[in-house]
């Protein structure tokens, strides 16, 4: 695979990761279905990757390896839980935005744990994001549904933070497809008890859009991601991924006429702004 082939795919997996967002806006089925349907497809698309590539979910992981990758599965599921309201109560644009503020909550958080005072970058990174918030807040009544949707997308950016922050100091010995499989996993496996409950109403359309979102948003798009890190530098990558609310929003734009207010856009400047220096400059610079 060329390096431009490499940047092709990159793109093609950031635009598929930043269009789950129009599945919550568009769909029916609440957030907690969406999860688990989400995963349920998930983890059969991955379970036919690792099938292809001989190489089952399991091989080489100790119990404590997928007791970890298990913990971090319930924990990714709040996060898509919530960052699904965040779409349902404030629309697309205000819910990635409020998610892309996560770097902070990293930064925050790995000064927590390794005791650290916040560099000069952490907290001017944490000055961008939180100028872009105030920018981008209809208004500062928590009635607002908008600003509703706003804070559950900023739960979800800190709530997937913790998820970024375990998986990097308790590392395991999975690669990123079996990762994604057991996390997986642990989400179906969790919203069971809940998702059965509005699975047997739910229509046929809305089984279709959860299977393209969870064997082609998530297991084509991860398949995809990781064979692109294998021929493009960090520092690229990071930038390319901080476009994923460029393309969720643009996205939406296209498809719902869901045009963004000038606010929003100055403010969504800084947040993407704030993402990339975050991204790319060294973590212990």
């Amino acid at each position: 695979m060329s390096q431009s082939s490499a940047l092709l795919k990159l793109h093609f997996a950031a635009l598929l990761f930043g269009s789950t967002a129009l599945f919550g806006e568009y769909m029916s089925a609440s957030p907690i279905m969406i999860v688990f349907g989400r995963t349920v497809f998930a983890v059969l698309a991955l379970s036919a990757v690792a099938v292809l590539a001989r190489r089952a979910p399991w091989h080489g992981l100790s119990g404590r390896d997928i007791g970890r990758l298990l913990f971090a599965g319930v924990v990714l599921t709040l996060h898509w839980i919530t960052f699904f309201k965040a779409v349902r109560s404030g629309g697309v644009a205000l819910a990635t935005l409020g998610f892309a503020s996560f770097p902070v909550f990293v930064a925050l958080l790995e000064a927590a744990v390794l005791r650290e005072r916040l560099k000069a970058a952490d907290v001017g990174i944490l000055l961008l994001v939180t100028a872009g918030m105030v920018l981008i807040t209809p208004s500062f009544e928590l009635a607002d549904s908008a600003t509703a949707g706003l804070l559950w997308g900023i739960l979800s950016g800190a709530i997937y933070a913790c998820i970024a922050v375990f998986n990097r100091y308790l590392s395991t010995a999975a690669s990123g497809t079996q990762s994604c499989w057991w996390q997986c996993l642990a989400a179906a496996l969790s919203l069971a008890p809940f998702g059965w409950r509005e699975a047997a109403s739910l229509p046929g359309a809305e089984w279709l859009l959860l299977a393209c979102l969870g064997a082609v948003c998530t297991g084509l798009a991860y398949t995809i991601f990781l064979q692109a890190l294998e021929r493009v530098k960090a520092q690229t990558v990071a930038i390319v991924i901080s476009m994923e609310p460029v393309y969720a929003i643009a996205l939406a734009w296209l498809l719902f006429g869901a045009a963004p207010g000038l606010m929003v856009l100055l403010g969504g400047a800084l947040v993407i702004a704030a993402v990339m220096w975050s991204s790319v400059r060294p973590r212990h610079a």
